[in-house]
């Protein structure tokens, strides 16, 4: 059993992708956690584990690992960078008393920073800065020192927060300095992180002689042991077999049995036969066991505060499939299996919200990319469904009907800051700050409603031609705004269910951007394209041509066709309107109108 007194409890937290995760896998390999032979010595990113967080290059969810560095036992909790996935933040700052603050040296404070410094603080985290990619071009170490320093008088809880060490480290290289370095190159390693979280982490405050309790902050599965319920022992200590009882949220208590008691080091459980106040374990035998529940002993089953999670700011329409080519491409698609697999998805992921309409389900979350990474997820299961137009999710607040408000900061090559504060501009944001740096870089901070930036980020890309940098954070509530006008031009509609043509096609792109390719099978009123005019327009893209007997050398030449445009599954969200829907299924992502005869879409109008 190890000494409380030598056990460190750590959040690793920064604003994506300043360098946590690579972070953790410097501490992972420095403490000799995996042998030399092992594979993992050679990976990056050891700790994203998912599949969509290698291929975005986020962290999704929260992890838990642990490292024996001496005598002391740390526990090291790597969380997500984007606000969108504040609430796996949310839930997993209480298993930690300290927190490591990664800040990149030429980017400094980001908005995300912000949303996750103020949370450590709120939860009283002892705080340790680290700047990180000193060894970057543009780094501007005193400059972000300031900023630093002026971000943790706006957030405090109390003084002691203001006096925090400050570390410098190049983590992608595994170095580590207490001072700002006049060699980056010269041999160094992560030495003084480990020493600085032993010195200024303080050990688990706890409580050996009273009865066990743990909130369950995490869930994890598997084939062999079913479920594994994950948290931080609060007080007393816990040995298999023991009979506990579970608290659930609504006050009634049931009885449970430990099966068994793990532990992780590195990526690897381990069992354990016993564990006390202060440890972070998994346990199995409790099948119902959801997140914010506690486990407390029978003698004493008293419950722990109710995590505070943070409402959700964006919702959509998610439902069994309708369209023509319905049932072709997925192996779940009926209501039942989709509404199984949502309330599934709400044991872990405590940010979202799902409610019935009709035949399918309003899902409620923090952010564009919260949604589209569930619907990602299960494109990938196998499902097949249909979403609708990301809409902001209003509160009623003193008889009025209120909305989220963001704060959005934009970085931008100065040629393109016009560009930017037109099209913001439209949206009626309003600048707060505008500020360039050395390298022709402009800041721009700005505060507008949260349904204002959907469809935002495409535009600016385009815009910008794909230098722009942006990020956001809800900062709170305002009277509902004025509705803005349709932003983006009208659709190219197909008009006749088939098999598209080049020559139907080389029409269209006249009309156009197309969205689709040759010998592909689309239905009457599928979405194939953007209009290059403000209105709709029908267009026949299955048309043949038709051989005549009068034949020349230059109508029957090849078509040359402009490879179509292919949207991704953001795009799609951030393209479609009111009267529109995504068919998502795991072969395709169609656009379409929600009335697909064309005479009905005229008479709604």
């Amino acid at each position: 059993m190890q000494d409380p007194e030598k056990i460190r409890n750590i959040a690793i937290i920064a604003h994506v992708d300043h360098g946590k995760t690579t972070l953790v896998d410097g501490l992972l390999k420095q403490s000799q956690t995996f042998r030399v032979n092992q594979a993992e010595m050679t990976q990056d990113l050891i700790m994203d584990s998912g599949d969509q967080e290698r291929e975005r290059g986020i962290t999704i969810t929260a992890k838990v690992t642990a490292v024996q560095y001496g005598e002391y036992r740390i526990n090291i909790i790597d969380t997500p960078g984007h606000a969108d996935f504040s609430g796996e933040v949310e839930r997993t700052l209480n298993m930690a008393d300290g927190a490591l603050l990664i800040v990149d040296a030429q980017e400094g404070p980001m908005p995300q920073t912000k949303f996750v410094l103020s949370k450590a603080l709120a939860a009283g985290l002892k705080p340790i800065v680290i700047i990180n990619k000193i060894d970057k071009p543009g780094s501007r170490i005193k400059q972000v020192e300031d900023e630093i320093a002026n971000l943790f008088l706006e957030l405090a809880v109390h003084e002691d927060q203001l006096h925090y060490p400050t570390y410098y480290a190049i983590g992608r290289n595994g170095k580590a300095w207490s001072s700002v370095p006049e060699n980056s190159e010269e041999e160094t390693d992560l030495k003084v992180i480990f020493g600085a979280i032993i010195e200024h982490v303080p050990p688990p405050k706890i409580e050996l002689d009273k009865p066990f309790q743990m909130m369950v902050t995490s869930l994890s599965w598997d084939s062999f042991q079913g479920k594994y319920a994950i948290g931080r022992i609060s007080r007393g200590k816990i040995k298999n077999g023991d009979q506990v009882s579970v608290v659930r949220k609504d006050g009634t208590i049931y009885k449970a049995k430990i099966e068994n008691l793990y532990m992780t080091q590195g990526l690897a459980r381990f069992k354990v036969d016993s564990a006390v106040a202060g440890d972070i374990v998994q346990l199995t035998g409790m099948v119902d066991v959801k997140i914010g529940e506690t486990v407390a002993s029978v003698d004493s089953p008293e419950a722990l505060p109710a995590m505070e999670i943070e409402a959700p700011t964006l919702k959509i329409y998610l439902g069994p499939n309708t369209s023509p080519f319905k049932g072709q491409e997925g192996k779940f698609s009926t209501s039942r299996q989709i509404s199984e697999r949502l309330y599934k998805e709400l044991e872990t992921n405590i940010g979202l919200e799902v409610s019935e309409e009709g035949i399918g389900f309003v899902v409620s979350g923090r952010g564009e990319l919260h949604l589209s990474v569930l619907i990602e997820s299960m494109r990938r299961e196998g499902y097949e469904f249909e979403v609708g137009r990301p809409q902001v999710v209003t509160k009623l607040e003193d008889n009025k009907i209120v909305e989220p408000i963001e704060e959005l900061l934009v970085e931008v090559p100065t040629e393109h800051v016009g560009a930017v504060q037109m099209e913001l501009g439209k949206r009626r944001a309003q600048l707060k700050e505008q500020f360039s740096n050395h390298e022709g870089m402009t800041k721009l901070v700005y505060e507008l409603p949260t349904r204002v930036l959907i469809g935002l980020r495409n535009i600016l890309l385009t815009n910008t031609k794909g230098t722009v940098i942006m990020n956001s954070l809800t900062i709170g509530y305002s009277d509902m705004g004025q509705s803005l006008a349709q932003l983006r031009n009208g659709v190219l509609i197909a008009y006749e269910t088939g098999i598209t043509t080049p020559y139907a096609l080389e029409t269209a792109e006249s009309r156009g951007i197309v969205f689709v390719g040759p010998a592909l099978k689309v239905y009457a009123g599928q979405i194939i394209g953007l209009n290059n005019r403000s209105e709709d327009m029908e267009i026949n893209v299955c048309k043949a041509k038709h051989l005549t007997n009068m034949r020349s050398s230059s109508s029957d030449g090849v078509v040359q066709l402009t490879p179509p445009t292919i949207l991704s599954l953001e795009q799609c969200l951030d393209f479609i309107e009111n009267d529109e829907l995504l068919e998502v299924t795991p072969e395709n992502l169609r656009l379409r109108k929600k009335e697909l005869d064309h005479l009905k879409r005229k008479r709604q109008k």
